[in-house]
């Protein structure tokens, strides 16, 4: 299958990642045709996490101080509860954030990931999932939460944890396929 043929989409993570939140939907998005980056604060290679246990070296694509949200058309964002607590406090995550999301574009967050988006003030009215864990970060930056496999509102879609991937990869999918024929219209 190729249905999301040259849809460029930025994975935003670092050290901490939970490896299947990241390696999952990235094989499952590149394998109908989209084109990954892994972006990450510093070059080289990130820690991804199985849980509390360090899995696999992840190698970076590009520098966050590199990336430029208009070379892409959508973001992942995984969980890893470390990787979300450091991407938060990260300027260029939130600016990069706040761009795609200004224009539009669709974004995935997995598990810890809506914490970037709480920082960067973006989840207020929003409605989301995420683990368990921070519901009350959500509710308290002005979400709605929902304990459910996924969420889709507007342009994002939410998501628990690494049991829910295969939910979240059909629904990331079909949020991409409307994002490109919603923008072949206009």
């Amino acid at each position: 299958m190729s249905d999301l043929n040259g849809i460029r989409i930025a994975i935003l993570a670092t050290n901490g990642v939970e490896q299947a939140e990241l390696v999952e939907p990235r094989k499952y998005l590149e394998q109908n045709g989209a084109r990954t980056t892994l972006i990450s604060p510093k070059a080289g290679e990130i820690q991804a996490m199985k849980h509390d246990e360090k899995a696999d070296m992840l190698k970076v694509d590009l520098e966050l101080s590199q990336a430029d949200p208009e070379e892409f058309d959508a973001v992942l964002l995984p969980g890893g509860a470390m990787n979300a607590d450091i991407l938060r406090m990260d300027d260029d995550a939130r600016a990069f954030v706040q761009s795609i999301d200004e224009e539009e574009k669709p974004l995935g967050v997995i598990c810890h990931a809506p914490w970037l988006l709480i920082s960067a003030d973006l989840v207020d009215g929003r409605h989301l999932t995420s683990y368990y864990t921070i519901q009350d970060d959500l509710r308290n930056a002005g979400a709605e939460w929902d304990d459910q496999e996924t969420i889709r509102d507007a342009n994002w879609l939410s998501s628990r944890q690494p049991a829910d991937i295969p939910a979240f990869n059909e629904a990331f999918a079909a949020l991409l396929r409307e994002s490109v024929r919603n923008r072949q219209v206009a």
